[in-house]
């Protein structure tokens, strides 16, 4: 289990933005979600990859740049390791210096794949096959890893089932106890399609975030406010955390109990959590 602490502000929010489109990065970083994905896997076509690697090598230190002064992490998925695109992947990423990977696929071989060319590079691992999940214990743990992401949609495809929400459930409470017991913040819960539909977003969003998510990949801008929203506490959960912590730090120790229920150690460290999360 890892012993170092997680970073100070955790993302909420994963835009995608097409790796063939630099013009449209800038506007990314600018949208007001807390991480980018540059996306060289599905969001290019397999005959454009070399040319979309070309148009980001002129732009990418400066688009850098642009998100570490807002604040925003940038970071770029490469395509999977059994594809031929990969090697040439990993080499602009080495020769740009990018921060952060995004690894598609992730099992234990394309993180030893990943490992030896990149040893060094921080990795969001996406899960999205069985082969994944199989490995889930290792690659939550493996040197480098600092985040899980859930690839539902071609998990699905993978598993041939829908996604009624019993289907994936499994596959969901996995990602988040595997990412407590290794020590990484709350997993990355996967794409809503439903652009401009915000009742299904929400929805969407909430559920995740009753599983223990902690963050949602996104597909287009208008979705950033929409899941951030969906992501914080309630007011009637800030109000009851407030008691809580209230009460507690008058009691100085004793026993209490907040509308009628007793409050031990792992409900005032609740509380706490959700009341820092709203001020934030």
């Amino acid at each position: 289990m890892r012993t170092t602490s997680a970073p100070a502000r955790v993302p909420r929010s994963y835009l995608f933005v097409p790796a063939s489109r630099p013009e449209r990065i800038g506007k990314a970083i600018a949208a007001g979600a807390d991480a980018v994905i540059v996306d060289l896997e599905d969001a290019v076509a397999p005959d454009a990859k070399a040319e979309a690697r070309e148009r980001l090598h002129a732009p990418w230190r400066t688009l850098q740049a642009q998100a570490d002064s807002a604040g925003v992490a940038l970071l770029l998925r490469v395509n999977g390791a059994e594809s031929v695109y990969f090697a040439e992947d990993l080499a602009f990423c080495r020769h740009q210096g990018v921060q952060a990977i995004v690894l598609p696929k992730a099992d234990n071989g394309s993180l030893a794949a990943l490992r030896a060319v990149l040893p060094d590079v921080p990795c969001h691992a996406l899960l999205e096959t069985a082969a994944g999940f199989a490995d889930l214990p290792d690659v939550a743990r493996a040197a480098g890893v600092t985040r899980l992401l859930f690839g539902s949609i071609d998990l699905m495809f993978d598993l041939d089932v829908g996604d009624d929400d019993l289907p994936l459930h499994y596959c969901r409470s996995a990602l988040v106890l595997h990412s407590r017991a290794a020590g990484l913040p709350p997993p990355v819960d996967g794409v809503c399609t439903a652009i401009g539909d915000a009742q299904a977003l929400a929805a969407d969003t909430m559920r995740g975030r009753r599983f223990g998510f902690g963050a949602k990949l996104l597909i287009h801008p208008s979705q950033v406010d929409g899941v951030h929203a969906a992501l914080a506490p309630s007011e009637s959960e800030v109000a009851w955390a407030r008691r809580v912590v209230d009460q507690a730090a008058a009691a100085q120790g004793a026993a209490i109990a907040v509308d009628g229920k007793m409050v031990d150690r792992p409900v005032l460290e609740r509380a706490q959590r959700i009341v820092a999360a709203a001020a934030r």
